[in-house]
């Protein structure tokens, strides 16, 4: 077995994968297109960051992938109806980097109550302010976070502790944690809280929510957080509404446009402006949540290798088996009627007796794994053959 690691992924998912005996390819930028089908020639197992764009094109192209990690929480890069569809796992890890994300959010609260930015702006070009104008503790203050999940829960948490009042808006009814206030609508949020962050995922209903009538609506001297998707927010609005004052600052970690690779040219409006704190995508970015991102992931990768584990995936039917002896068949298929009486009936015309079985299905998929005592060389071929199947492994 062969994997493509992209994006600088850490090394602990190196080492993980190549102990079980899997061939590592690492890479330290981005893919386009192009440049991954040709890369993934041979490879079975795809890990990748937030840059590369795993598309319909490349997973039509690459039949043989058995299963695709995303070493991050979102997996909006991936075309998860075209790996659907091919039956290829996407596995990601939702909580690895949450401490991160969210102790960069508070750093960025404070450093920008704090006005700390143009302070050391002007102390490294020699000027000497010491002036309390502008800045304010963030004890008292109200922070507002848009998007009440992982990330957003447990920065309500750790807000609270700094002595901030915690209200949160969420589509989906959410457990309040500690003393924070739901919101009955984003409007009701904007108009109170003194910080405004960015908690949602990257699903396409989510692009450009938070634009122009958005920036309106926060109060005068608000500051604006945004650790989430690059695509969520109007970058031009967000630039008019820090000129005109209305805004008093903004701390960005993710932008619409992205360099593929550490070291290119960075562009945005956002550039050269004091009250602004921008960061290049570096929210999980710490070497705890990547050491553990890469064991996490490279585990989900592997049991899917040896066990056929789809536990956490995010778009095929969660499987999570127990340890097995003799032969394991697995079956992804289209779930429809009788697929199961088929299949076990292939099993009966082999004589295969079978010692376990599990069916799990999501949506238009559904996902077998069956053990049975014995070698059965000819299984995997019958099985293939029929209708149903869209792809049939034997361990």
């Amino acid at each position: 077995m062969k994997a493509l690691l992209l994006e600088n992924i850490h090394s602990e998912a190196t080492r993980i994968l190549c102990e079980a005996g899997v061939e590592v390819e690492t890479r330290s930028g981005a893919l386009g297109e192009d440049e991954l089908i040709e890369a993934l020639q041979g490879v079975e197992l795809l890990g990748i960051r937030s840059t590369t764009h795993l598309t319909e094109k490349v997973i039509k192209a690459c039949p043989q992938l058995m299963a695709v990690g995303c070493f991050c929480i979102g997996t909006n890069q991936v075309d998860l109806a075209a790996a659907s569809a091919a039956g290829i796992p996407v596995f990601n890890a939702p909580y690895s980097n949450t401490r991160s994300v969210v102790e960069l959010a508070l750093a960025e609260i404070i450093t920008l109550a704090r006005r700390l930015g143009e302070k050391n702006q002007m102390m490294h070009g020699g000027v000497w302010n010491k002036s309390a104008e502008g800045s304010h503790e963030v004890r008292g203050r109200t922070l507002g976070i848009v998007g009440y999940g992982n990330i957003g829960a447990q920065l309500s948490v750790l807000a609270e502790s700094f002595g901030m009042s915690v209200i949160f808006y969420d589509l989906v009814d959410k457990l309040a944690l500690g003393n924070a206030r739901r919101c009955d609508s984003l409007e009701e949020l904007l108009r109170e809280a003194d910080v405004v962050s960015l908690h949602v995922d990257g699903r396409g209903a989510n692009k450009d929510f938070f634009g122009e009538e958005q920036f309106a609506q926060m109060k005068d001297r608000a500051i604006f957080l945004n650790l989430a998707r690059g695509h969520v927010y109007d970058v031009d609005a967000l630039v008019r509404h820090l000129d005109s004052g209305h805004l008093a600052g903004a701390g960005i970690d993710v932008f619409p446009s992205e360099p593929k690779k550490a070291g290119m040219a960075f562009e945005s409006p956002l550039r050269g402006r004091p009250n602004v704190v921008l960061t290049p995508h570096v929210g999980g970015s710490t070497k705890e949540a990547q050491v553990d991102i890469g064991r996490f992931v490279a585990g989900k990768m592997l049991d899917h290798l040896t066990t056929g584990g789809t536990q956490m995936s995010v778009n095929v039917p969660q499987i999570a088996p127990e340890s097995f002896k003799g032969t394991r068949v697995l079956h992804m298929h289209h779930n429809v009627p009788g697929v199961m009486a088929r299949l076990n009936q292939v099993f009966a015309q082999h004589d295969g007796n079978i010692t376990f079985q599990t069916l799990a299905t999501r949506g238009h998929l559904g996902y077998a794994i069956t053990d049975v005592s014995g070698s059965h060389p000819n299984l995997e071929g019958e099985l293939r053959e029929l209708d149903e199947t869209v792809w049939v492994r034997v361990i």
